[in-house]
């Protein structure tokens, strides 16, 4: 539009009511036509921004369903690891419940989950007795026998150990059980109370985590326990190590009314004998036993942990000191359990000790060996102290042996009974 000069000054021209009708409905037009245009500007933003916004929504989702996808997948890796580790250690929990279905339990919030069970006069006879048996007794009871035999021994009182604190520890350490009571109370007297309570605690620990496979094919297979104890005892150093472990925990330690230096004591103690329970040294401990046994002295120190020593390999090999409905079971599942490993040291490629070949070895043969040369000899030996096993414990090893040996001699006559057939069949083709 020109300037309004002086040389071009705008001019008024009156218009006729038509033609000025005429414009303000233009000018409408041309207003309806602005605001419509100002319309579809706006919602084209307003399109954009719900486009940008769904966009932004549809970003994030698929973000998040991707880090589901990560998250499923680690869980399932989680899973599959706590599975293998379930598998690995299935000895190292125990699930605790009723005999009775109908009966639930409500524990109160700082006391484990497992029913105290009053035992019967009865059955703390059978615990004190080389005859208790476990096959027929539920996980949760024989945590109350566990318990028990810390009462029983006067191990809570003297030391004033917290009950509820026993409780939780044999919750959290509730592995494989082993009837250890027998030999202690057979020894209660020559001992002070602190050895009672080593010497129980390292029965209870002595095994703990234990994965199934023994210290030769750790070595042999170069296993993560051999590395890091340098193919010295891997199982036992293991062992120990969970055990304080769990003693580490507050409300699993047993020992926290003792102090540093007490501590220590139970410490190296407890350690002693649980590296003790390696069979490599079975006979440099028993020698070590054997010198000193004709003049043993319960006064010096050496010789008592010597002895102590000797107990747990007892306890810990003991299992034919029991009748033979106790006994087999447990020899079953030892020899299946060598099965096992030999033959993943055949898969591996690793030496396979022959006794432990099931192509080359009976339950008959292994029970002898062992028997004759193993347990015998050693049981014999705590014997010249302590005359009054013969009967229960020395002479039930004996009739063991006795036994396996006609079983030997059964099955002998059925291999030759099997060569002769074959034989005879053979010439018959």
């Amino acid at each position: 539009m020109p300037h309004n000069t002086e040389r071009s000054p705008y001019r008024v021209v009156p218009l006729t009511g038509g033609q000025l009708a005429d414009k303000e409905e233009l000018f409408q037009n041309v207003l309806t036509q602005v605001a419509e245009q100002f319309s579809r500007a706006f919602k084209i933003n307003e399109l954009k921004t719900e486009v940008t916004n769904r966009l932004a929504m549809l970003e994030k989702r698929v973000e998040l369903e991707g880090m589901k996808v990560v998250e499923i997948e680690k869980c399932r890796s989680d899973i599959k690891k706590l599975r293998e580790e379930m598998a690995s250690r299935n000895n190292r929990l125990v699930t605790c419940h009723f005999l009775d279905d109908n009966k639930k339990l409500t524990p109160r919030r700082d006391v484990p989950s497992y029913p105290k069970y009053m035992l019967s006069q009865q059955t703390i006879d059978a615990l004190r007795k080389p005859a208790f048996g476990l096959w027929l007794w539920e996980s949760n009871e024989m945590l109350s026998c566990l318990e028990h035999m810390y009462h029983d021994l006067d191990l809570v009182k003297d030391f004033n150990m917290n009950p509820i604190t026993l409780k939780r520890w044999l919750v959290r350490r509730c592995a494989t059980y082993n009837n250890n009571n027998c030999e202690l109370c057979v020894f209660q007297e020559t001992f002070t109370q602190v050895d009672i309570l080593i010497l129980m605690t390292a029965a209870v620990c002595h095994d703990l985590d234990h994965p199934g496979y023994n210290n030769m094919y750790q070595i042999n297979a170069r296993t993560e326990l051999a590395v890091r104890y340098n193919d010295i005892s891997p199982l036992e150093n293991h062992h120990c190590a969970v055990a304080f472990q769990i003693f580490s925990q507050p409300d699993c330690n047993i020992f926290s009314t003792f102090d540093p230096e007490a501590f220590k004591q139970i410490r190296q103690g407890i350690i002693t004998l649980i590296l003790a329970t390696d069979m490599a040294r079975h006979g440099e401990i028993l020698d070590s036993f054997k010198h000193k046994v004709d003049s043993f002295d319960f006064t010096d120190e050496e010789h008592v942990t010597c002895l102590k020593m000797v107990l747990i390999k007892c306890c810990d090999i003991s299992n034919e000191v029991r009748p033979m409905e106790v006994a087999e079971p447990w020899a079953d599942c030892l020899l299946e359990e060598y099965f096992m490993q030999s033959d993943r040291e055949k898969a591996e490629g690793l030496p396979v000790a022959p006794f432990m070949d099931r192509e080359k070895v009976t339950k008959p043969t292994a029970q002898i060996g062992f028997i004759k040369f193993v347990l015998i000899p050693m049981f014999e030996t705590v014997m010249k102290l302590f005359p009054q096993i013969e009967d229960v414990m020395v002479q039930p090893l004996r009739e063991s042996r006795d036994r396996y040996e006609e079983l030997k001699q059964i099955d002998d006559a059925m291999n030759e009974k099997k060569k002769s057939e074959n034989l005879t069949m053979g010439k018959k083709k």
